[in-house]
């Protein structure tokens, strides 16, 4: 069935790509894949530009396949803005670019410092398997984010470029406050760990010097003998508190919260409001270091 409509989406994606879109605005389009990088792609831009987001809030960008309304915006893209291992992006993107070969096409992962599910030296050099693509959550990896943002709505309108710079030293400053917040609450924690369905911190967890433990497990519910474990290690480490992404189901860490007497807290790291998200997580993890 998944196969299907993706095929339906795709002779879709081929007719709004022939039939030049909508119509609908003047604007310039830019496409992003989640909805936290409209919220920078909008502090810096301002007015200039329609964003389209292709993966709406409350849903997996794990799993999702695209609107056809989503598709007609796509095709009226001057640039598609990619977290870069999204596997929606890994499933998509191709068919995307082949429909508006004319977009601007920026990947943040290729400016940033990314993790991997695993690494080892081979010979002379190494190899990484499985990368996290999680990596808009944190404030630091966020500078890099901005800076790119600017540089391509450079390159789309030159005309606005001092506007841009402008918004942009604006963003950096509310970065850097919230980067600052976060230190400042987490700091104190050092070397604690946290338990959280699906790994959605794991930059988070490196900037601030936390350590993450995922429930999940490349994308799969823990067997029993794996939950056993998971109770085992929250038992261990007194975790108080877990916490689930908004768009996962809740039954495994309500297991486990359930087993050692911990609560479950709901975060939105996709969120298109990223500066209150990213403050909320920062606050929810200082306050389920206190409770224990």
């Amino acid at each position: 069935m998944r196969i299907a409509a993706g095929l339906l989406v795709f002779a879709a994606l081929m007719v709004a790509g022939c039939g030049g879109g909508t119509g609908k605005s003047n604007k310039g389009v830019i496409s992003v894949s989640i909805a936290p990088v409209k919220y920078f792609t909008e502090a810096i831009a301002g007015d200039d530009f329609e964003v389209n987001v292709m993966v709406p809030q409350g849903s997996d960008p794990h799993f999702y396949e695209p609107s056809l309304s989503q598709v007609q915006n796509l095709s009226n893209s001057v640039a598609y803005i990619s977290i870069g291992y999204l596997d929606f992006e890994l499933a998509w993107l191709y068919r995307f670019y082949e429909v508006n070969p004319s977009m601007e096409i920026i990947s943040f992962a290729n400016n940033q410092e990314l993790l991997y599910a695993s690494a080892w030296e081979h010979g002379d050099h190494w190899h990484y398997e499985g990368v996290d693509p999680h990596f808009w959550v944190s404030p630091k990896s966020a500078y890099r984010i901005a800076s790119d943002i600017k540089e391509l709505l450079k390159k789309l309108n030159p005309e606005g470029s001092s506007r841009y710079e402008e918004n942009y030293t604006r963003l950096v400053s509310t970065i850097s406050a919230i980067d600052r917040e976060a230190a400042e609450l987490l700091t104190p924690w050092a070397g604690r760990n946290f338990m959280i369905y699906h790994p959605v911190l794991g930059y988070f967890a490196r900037d601030y010097g936390l350590g993450q433990i995922a429930i999940e497990h490349e994308g799969k519910e823990p067997s029993p003998a794996a939950l056993k474990g998971l109770i085992d290690k929250a038992r261990e480490l007194q975790i108080r508190t877990i916490f689930v992404q908004q768009e996962f189901d809740r039954k495994n860490a309500e297991v486990i919260a359930g087993e050692v007497g911990a609560q479950v807290i709901i975060i939105d790291p996709l969120s298109p409001d990223w500066e209150a998200s990213v403050r909320g997580i920062a606050s929810a993890l200082e306050q389920s270091f206190r409770d224990r």
